[in-house]
């Protein structure tokens, strides 16, 4: 970020200057373009990149409001909202994110998915609150048939069109953020996965004029995404920390619910039934049979993707949560036991304690190891390892004698230990 301190400098325009440096030169490329305002020559130019473009004033009983529809200039202030973007990842990254992870000592790997869920809770956070704004403001939510009446909705207020423009702006930003960050090879197919559908989603609903249904379902979408990543934050924090998880599992198969139910209710219910079904570009209609199809089959298959990747996930945790636990209950086992041979070991009259065993008596002469074949190594399985000592111990044979390889096993059996 700007006004950084480094200790190291790289070559001008090398890979580890632009890196390191990606934030200062979106910078100095915003502030060229609030430089454009203040002359009047510059300043038409500039409101191209920072104010959203193709305005229509629209007569109302109350006066005349102005609405938005979108055009090939909406790029220009994507590009620039782009460029706003990578600056805030850069201030929450290095002024938040940096200075929790240097407490919490975490790995590489734990330290990567520690900073993708700080940005994604900042972004969810906000865009969640914007949202909920958006949508109660416009009575989308009061009048659930707005959804899909007067279809097409072509001309947007002011704060739908731009709300979708920083959305666009955002998920686009991601894409160079996996190099700037440096994000691990592995980590990269997964994380493409999820920008690329919320572009496709995003902009499909942008572009087809589904915007209020669109403003809905990134809603749902958003709170759960939310409620996850403060959950794996926490999680890092306190790793006995589940209850946020429980939560999340809870929320997410109902949102999943909510949002199918939600898609078909207005496309496949709702604009069946409008009157204009025809495919007109220019009036931005499309509500056609195959339209219809194709949108519906895009939701329904990526909320069954969504849905099966849960449930992989959540039989994967479950096995491994079983198979602990089964660890646990056979490890206390070898500690009483030993407990218990010490305990009658201490009642045993010796008659030499140096070395371990009474005079006259062979290691091998009786005892339980003569009934297990003279403990050579090579007759038992591993597992026999802690047992045949035990054992041993009982015969009065001296545990320095004991061999300290047992089935190919390089370790040394310690009574007290295992």
């Amino acid at each position: 970020m700007a006004f950084r301190r480094r200790t190291k400098s790289y070559p001008l325009f090398s890979q580890e200057f632009v890196i390191h440096n990606h934030a200062d030169i979106g910078f100095c490329l915003v502030l060229c373009v609030l430089i454009g305002l203040m002359f009047e020559v510059t300043a038409k130019t500039a409101f191209l990149f920072i104010l959203p473009q193709y305005n229509v004033s629209m007569p109302t009983a109350d006066g005349e409001t102005v609405q938005y529809h979108y055009g090939p200039k909406d790029l220009v202030t994507v590009l620039f909202y782009i460029f706003i973007a990578i600056i805030l990842h850069a201030v929450v990254q290095e002024y938040i994110l940096d200075k929790i992870s240097k407490r919490l000592h975490l790995s590489k790997v734990k330290h990567s998915k520690f900073n993708e869920s700080g940005q994604l809770v900042v972004f969810h956070l906000s865009s969640v609150i914007w949202c909920f704004y958006v949508v109660v403001t416009e009575g989308y939510l009061t009048n659930p048939r707005s959804l899909w009446e007067d279809y097409p909705h072509v001309y947007l207020p002011f704060q739908v069109k731009f709300f979708y423009l920083c959305q666009l702006a955002y998920w686009l930003h991601a894409l160079p953020e996996l190099y700037f960050q440096k994000v691990r090879k592995e980590e990269i197919p997964r994380q493409l996965q999820y920008i690329c559908l919320y572009l496709v989603h995003i902009a499909g609903a942008y572009l087809l004029n589904l915007s209020r249904l669109g403003l809905v379902l990134l809603l749902l979408q958003y709170s759960t995404e939310f409620l996850f990543h403060t959950a794996r934050l926490c999680h890092f924090a306190d790793e006995n920390n589940e209850k946020l998880f429980n939560a999340w599992a809870a929320v997410f198969g109902v949102t999943r619910l909510f949002i199918l139910t939600l898609a078909v209710l207005a496309i496949g219910f709702g604009l069946a039934r409008m009157e204009n079904q025809a495919f007109d570009p220019e009036k931005g209609n499309f509500n056609t049979l195959l339209c219809r199809l194709c949108v519906l089959l895009l939701v329904c298959a990526a909320q069954a993707w969504l849905m099966w990747r849960f449930i992989h996930s959540q039989l994967r945790h479950w096995r491994e949560y079983w198979s602990e636990q089964s660890a646990k209950r056979r490890v206390p086992a070898a500690p009483r036991l030993a407990a218990r041979l010490i305990k009658r070991e201490s009642g045993v009259t010796r008659g030499d304690s140096t070395r371990g065993w009474r005079m006259g008596d062979t290691p091998f002469s009786s005892g339980p190891c003569q009934v297990l074949g003279r403990c050579q190594p090579h007759a038992l399985h591993a597992a026999w390892g802690p047992v045949c000592a035990r054992l041993c111990l009982l015969s009065h044979r001296p545990f320095s004698r004991l061999p300290r390889k047992w089935g190919g096993e390089s370790r040394e059996w310690n009574l007290h230990t295992d």
